[in-house]
């Protein structure tokens, strides 16, 4: 599909794009946003709980992969995750976090970064691409991502510099 100026594709509605249009309503609240990039909480996606801390950074342009995204989108998403990642680390108690890309664009056609902790104590045999499946760690409902979201948006509170924030 291809964007149209509003930055949905053309033809249907993007998961992503609806959620950044949310705003301030959106599943477990807004860490940060500004024209090129966005940080949240990932959704619980009808299940009673999540890892907590499990967050998705996406540039605010629908684009599917890392390839389409042009430089200065680029530049800011890796700046996000870095700084997240430090967030998660020394706000929320993280011993190491993890950041990757997963999908090929078809089940959700809009580029997001996992960046995901690992907490203390987490059992070798979920750490990586499993680190959401333990629940010995951190879980919450809606609310308590929102209460970690809220951690993350004041302690990034200028490490960012405004450009444009939404």
């Amino acid at each position: 599909m291809e964007p149209t100026d509003a930055g949905t594709p053309a033809g249907g509605d993007c998961f992503v794009c609806g959620k950044h249009r949310q705003g301030d309503h959106v599943e477990g609240g807004v860490i940060y946003s500004d024209d090129l990039v966005y940080a949240g909480h990932c959704h619980l996606l009808a299940k009673p709980d999540i890892s907590l801390g499990w967050l998705m950074v996406e540039p605010r342009r629908h684009v599917a992969e890392l390839a389409d995204l042009t430089d200065a989108e680029a530049a800011a998403l890796g700046t996000l995750v870095s700084r997240l990642a430090r967030a998660l680390r020394q706000s929320e108690g993280a011993e190491h976090v993890y950041s990757f890309v997963l999908g090929d664009g078809l089940a959700i056609p809009h580029l997001h970064i996992h960046v995901i902790p690992r907490y203390p104590g987490t059992p070798r045999e979920y750490w990586g691409q499993r680190v959401t499946e333990w629940t010995g760690g951190p879980r919450g409902d809606a609310d308590a991502s929102r209460e970690v979201s809220d951690r993350l948006r004041r302690h990034l509170t200028g490490a960012l510099p405004p450009r444009g924030g939404r």
